[in-house]
């Protein structure tokens, strides 16, 4: 099938899903734990651990990403990540990904083969595999793509939930933060030369794959990733917790100079940016895994504080922040 001017409009499924399997393959993520993978009315997976971990997250055409901004390649690996953070936040590893497609009929075959490869090639990185999903037409302008993660936790181990953390625990965050966020006000602004690692990781962040197992291992005592700022992760642990959490930002100093090139407004990128996807958990003191960096500290009480002094919202939020 020729590629490089034909749209999905006047394809079968079957010719359609005959690109995607190719750009999978490309990827190269393999598993012997995959019995039946694409092909048939579901997948059929060897789980070793006797429980699964699932989530699932969407990405939309005009509000997760721009054609103008992102190659396909990209917007595949940034919908593989932002579900594998998601089970790495819990302690776990992801395993298999189904992944739904619902676009406009102009959208090109091209572009859909080097989504399918971004993909494959992110779900190898996560030592997991695409193994099905589902395609659908749409309306003008219309895509969205959506995956579904499945994950195992290690034998005999219980998930790292948001409720566990304790007074006397210390915040720790698994990676910089901010990036993502500078590179995006980068795009804005048309200024992609001027710091092409942020807009990078805005395009299709990476996560360090086994952090999350690493955290569990250590006594993690909550856990998420850093999907929507900071802030407001933190709050979400402090909320379902029942305790307070005080970030300092002295240790927050590293960060917020990497972020040179958006100015004075490093600080608000790094305490409310998302779409970072490193974690952000508690520990006992002295138990944070290397590598990680201590950046708070719990205590009885609610809500978050910055350096001591209380702060309200902050961060992404679908349905209360203006978008545009």
């Amino acid at each position: 099938m020729a590629l490089d001017e034909a749209v999905l409009r006047g394809h079968s499924e079957a010719q359609i899903l005959s690109v995607i399997n190719a750009g999978l393959a490309l990827g190269g993520a393999r598993s012997t734990d995959v019995l039946v993978g694409p092909g048939d009315d579901t997948a059929w997976l060897r789980v070793r651990s006797g429980a699964a971990l699932v989530t699932t997250d969407a990405m939309v055409l005009g509000r997760d990403w721009r054609d103008d901004w992102s190659a396909p390649d990209h917007v595949g690996r940034k919908c593989v990540a932002q579900n594998a953070a998601d089970i790495e936040a819990m302690g776990g590893t992801t395993t298999a990904l189904v992944v739904t497609l619902v676009a406009d009929p102009a959208t090109p075959l091209a572009w859909v083969r080097e989504l399918a490869v971004g993909l494959g090639r992110e779900a190898a990185r996560a030592g997991a595999v695409i193994v099905g999903g589902d395609l659908s037409s749409a309306g003008p302008g219309v895509c969205v793509i959506s995956a579904t993660a499945l994950g195992e936790l290690p034998d005999g181990a219980r998930p790292v939930l948001r409720c566990g953390a304790r007074p006397g625990d210390v915040l720790a965050v698994s990676g910089p933060l901010g990036r993502a966020a500078a590179g995006l006000l980068l795009l804005q602004e048309d200024r992609a030369a001027d710091g092409p690692e942020l807009v990078g990781y805005q395009q299709s962040p990476h996560p360090a794959y086994g952090d999350g197992r690493r955290a569990l291992e250590a006594g993690a005592s909550a856990m998420l990733d850093v999907s929507d700022g900071l802030l407001l992760d933190a709050g979400r642990i402090a909320q379902a917790s029942g305790v307070r959490i005080d970030v300092h930002t002295a240790a927050l100093a590293p960060d917020i100079a990497a972020l040179g090139a958006v100015g004075d407004r490093g600080t608000d990128c790094v305490l409310r940016g998302g779409e970072e996807h490193v974690l952000l958990a508690t520990f006992a003191p002295g138990d944070e895994p290397t590598g990680w960096r201590v950046i708070g500290a719990v205590a009885d009480g609610t809500g978050v504080a910055v350096d001591g002094r209380d702060t309200q919202g902050g961060g992404w939020e679908h349905f209360t922040v203006q978008q545009e």
